[in-house]
């Protein structure tokens, strides 16, 4: 076992509170949260917050002792005009103390040129590095959509070749937008791999059911093997968003994430 941080991402709280969010990770035995400021999805955190509430979640982290060493600030970074948003958010991720600032990318534009929309990528991501540096972060690009695949986000990595931006390897999303065997993709991606949203996936490739870790189909305990195997050791942070429908109450989100919490020691990927 490696001695990594493993976190929860408040968006397994989409739809409640960041009050129910710090709370429910902090009593299921977590220390480290990953906050979620997705604009018009879950914005538990947000640069247009005003100074006093942002504040007040500082002192409720410390008040649960929960660390929040990363920030979910997905932008659609394709888009040049959402690029102050972005930098908005890496000062956001910076006032909390936070290390990793997560998005994904976005739609390239350019489906039939791969190669072409890659760089264009890059171009884009390049001009965010002075701001990473200055504030000493790192960014982590996760495998969504379009780029549903570590192999799709390690052509990007590579054209970049910088220790300040890493594959946030999502599990589930892998399989789910790209539809890869996630032991093969990830092992394939390994050298560029600085970040984990580790989620289970149940049901069909495209269904929308991403359970309690332990709940679905995906290897998650040999990834987690792999990784070790591989002296990979990049955070974890556990992503829960249940099905279409969502959770059914605050009572079923804490239950999957001590679910999860359960699972990762039962597997000695986690001690509490």
């Amino acid at each position: 076992m490696q001695d990594r941080i493993i976190a929860v991402n408040s968006n397994c709280y989409h739809g409640y509170p960041i009050e129910e969010a710090i709370r429910g990770i902090s009593e299921a035995g977590f220390r480290y949260i990953e906050l979620t400021a997705t604009k018009g999805w879950t914005e538990h955190v947000f640069p247009d917050h005003s100074f006093r509430s942002l504040l007040r979640v500082q002192d409720l982290l410390e008040k649960y002792k929960l660390i929040p060493f990363a920030m979910s600030g997905h932008t659609n970074i394709m888009d040049e005009e959402r690029l102050p948003d972005f930098i908005d958010n890496i000062r956001l991720a910076h006032f909390f103390g936070s290390r990793y600032i997560v998005t994904s990318i976005g739609e390239a534009h350019l489906k039939d040129r791969a190669e072409a929309a890659d760089k264009t990528v890059a171009e884009h991501i390049r001009t965010l590095l002075p701001c990473l540096e200055k504030y000493d972060m790192i960014l982590a690009l996760e495998v969504h959509g379009e780029h549903g695949t570590g192999a799709r986000i390690k052509a990007i990595a590579d054209l970049l070749d910088t220790e300040r931006v890493c594959i946030n390897y999502d599990t589930a999303n892998a399989v789910f937008y790209g539809g890869a065997d996630i032991l093969q993709d990830a092992e394939a991606c390994m050298n560029r791999i600085g970040y984990v949203h580790l989620k289970d996936k149940a049901g069909q490739q495209k269904e929308w059911n991403f359970p309690a870790l332990g709940e679905g189909n995906l290897p998650l305990t040999e990834f987690c093997r792999m990784m070790d195997k591989a002296g990979n050791d990049s955070p974890y942070s556990i992503e829960i968003e249940f099905t279409q429908k969502g959770s059914s109450n605050i009572e079923e989100v804490n239950a999957a994430v001590r679910a999860s919490a359960a699972f990762l020691q039962n597997n000695g990927i986690m001690q509490l």
